[in-house]
């Protein structure tokens, strides 16, 4: 009997071990087999509706247009399929949406309103500036000349004003602003002469990492070099950044990604100053890789990731290593501040038919201990042209991959028409805080002083709570723009009885760090999140 009794409970150790080694390292759930298109640009929008497109010169998707609209390829073809959609995250409904123009490699951002603005993209669409509003059964308008000269491979930046910023592209060295107003300036383009010093023989400079610093300057890195440049009056104010160690390129086609660390506003939020900024990068592949992966060989991807404090007096790289190589990942700021490192290869380039060896594994980077954890393996690979963005519960929706010229279900990567979801670990906690109300409700001013609601079963030290506030990012091609972590100064903490507790905290001092617009708000306690409440700063 007793080694029954022993032999059972030895079982039982080793079904726990793999149940908690299976949660502690993530989870994955397949949300939805086709969404009827391959998702290459990803945005969350306030309503919790996600916008997801490809291109629209694809060849015929898996969801038709509504009222059968058609979009005219030639003389003798058209398209009656949609290359746009709207998911519904509360219930996974799909609707398709009406997008004429070819949105192939665009940028995007949400202005302060909520309204998704999105920019350029390929032949007739690379001037053409797109707006979803909004609303219930909104869809895209189309201006055909939003833009003054073609973009394709640009990005996108929202300001402290709420104008946008556009740079760069396809052999255009400049930027210029949107939307368009009656002011002269807006239909200007502004030459960027570091967009030019930043190509090589294979660009390695599309794409540009965009991140608007802490004084309010914008950030740039392309290739293996940044600036701080003030885009008011065009001139750049800081050229002394060193050079990104490690001998790899890190933008398109040799793709890395590239974040903003969470902004610790602290006691300094309050005062005239501003918090130090810091941008993190991983992953890229060498130079040459993209040519190489023509001729069919592939070069391993990088592990190597850097830390830059861009508002340091001497500003110095500090490199540091991921456990997997990666070209073409994607980087989310979480919730609690960490950052997930997600989708992409670990061999070749971006571009059709270039990479090999899927990065499964996601893995998670602690930037207070400078700590990697490889997380649980997804099924699908998610390689070109595919997409990763933080949503209201905390977990991060996945979707797109396509390395072919069209709709190609039958290659070795084939189009991936899926989106699933992925549970951080902190998800596998049985209890989890939850905001029960926030005031003001509606909105928020600069330094302001607001309180936060909130129940949770975590019995122990209040100083474990904190509040982040989250910016939705648009994602493609391994780059979530506008992407912004802000870790709230707060004033106090305090039980109102049994498990309900209230946050008195401030709002961010200014636009510089936190730009007008919708922000997902969290209670983090115990390094467990809220579901994500919208909020709005202006």
């Amino acid at each position: 009997m007793e080694a029954k009794t022993t032999i059972l409970l030895f079982l039982a150790l080793i079904f726990s071990f793999f149940i908690l080694g299976e949660t502690s390292n993530g989870k994955w759930k397949l949300l939805k087999k086709s969404i009827g298109i391959s998702a290459m640009h990803t945005v969350l929008l306030p309503n919790d509706r996600v916008i997801t497109f490809d291109r629209t010169d694809l060849g015929q998707s898996n969801i038709s247009l509504p009222k059968e609209r058609c979009r005219k390829l030639s003389d003798d073809q058209i398209d009656c399929s949609a290359h746009s959609i709207e998911l519904n995250l509360l219930n996974r409904d799909v609707r398709p949406l009406t997008v004429l123009t070819d949105t192939w490699c665009s940028s995007g951002a949400l202005a302060p309103d909520g309204m998704l603005i999105q920019t350029g993209g390929f032949n007739d669409g690379d001037r053409v500036v797109r707006y979803f509003r909004l609303c219930a059964d909104c869809d895209w308008m189309e201006d055909q000349n939003g833009l003054v000269v073609p973009r394709w491979y640009a990005s996108n930046q929202i300001l402290p004003d709420g104008k946008i910023i556009v740079v760069g592209g396809r052999g255009q060295f400049s930027y210029e602003f949107i939307p368009k107003s009656t002011l002269k300036s807006d239909f200007k383009v502004y030459e960027l002469p570091f967009l030019k010093d930043t190509t090589d023989y294979v660009e390695n400079n599309l794409y540009p990492f965009l991140h608007l610093s802490t004084d309010g300057h914008l950030f740039i890195f392309a290739n293996n070099r940044s600036i701080l440049f003030d885009y008011t009056n065009n001139r750049v104010v800081r050229d002394d950044y060193p050079v990104m160690p490690g001998e790899v390129s890190r933008n398109y086609p040799s793709t890395g990604s590239s974040v903003l660390l969470p902004l610790k506003l602290g006691l300094i939020n309050s005062k005239i100053g501003a918090p130090d900024a810091e941008v993190f990068i991983c992953g890229g592949s060498a130079p040459n890789s993209f040519t190489i992966a023509s001729n069919g060989r592939f070069l391993s991807a990088t592990k190597s990731c850097g830390r830059l404090v861009i508002t340091a007096e001497q500003p110095k790289w500090e490199m540091e290593e991921m456990p997997i190589e990666r070209v073409m990942g994607d980087m989310i700021l979480l919730p609690t501040g960490d950052v997930l490192i997600i989708n992409g290869a670990k061999k070749g380039s971006a571009g059709w038919y270039l990479a090999r060896e899927p990065a499964l594994n996601p893995v998670l980077y602690q930037p207070d201990s400078s700590k990697f954890e490889v997380m649980k393996p997804s099924k699908i690979a998610r390689m070109y042209h595919s997409t990763a963005i933080l949503i209201t519960d905390g977990r991060v929706l996945v979707g797109g991959s396509n390395p072919n010229s069209n709709y190609n279900f039958t290659e070795l990567f084939p189009t991936e028409l899926s989106v699933e979801v992925f549970s951080p670990p902190y998800l596998s906690s049985p209890s989890r805080p939850q905001i029960n109300w926030a005031e003001p409700e509606t909105g928020l001013s600069y330094r302001q002083s607001f309180s936060i609601g909130f129940d949770s079963t975590e019995n122990g030290e209040l100083e474990n709570a904190y509040v982040t506030m989250v910016a939705p990012s648009f994602n493609t091609h391994s780059f979530s723009m506008n992407q912004r972590m802000m870790v709230l100064e707060i004033n106090q903490v305090y039980q109102v009885s049994g498990t309900s507790y209230v946050i008195d905290c401030f709002a961010p001092a200014t636009p510089y760090i936190a730009p007008p617009g919708y922000y997902l708000l969290f209670v983090v306690h115990y390094g467990i999140p809220s579901r994500g409440k919208w909020i709005h700063i202006s």
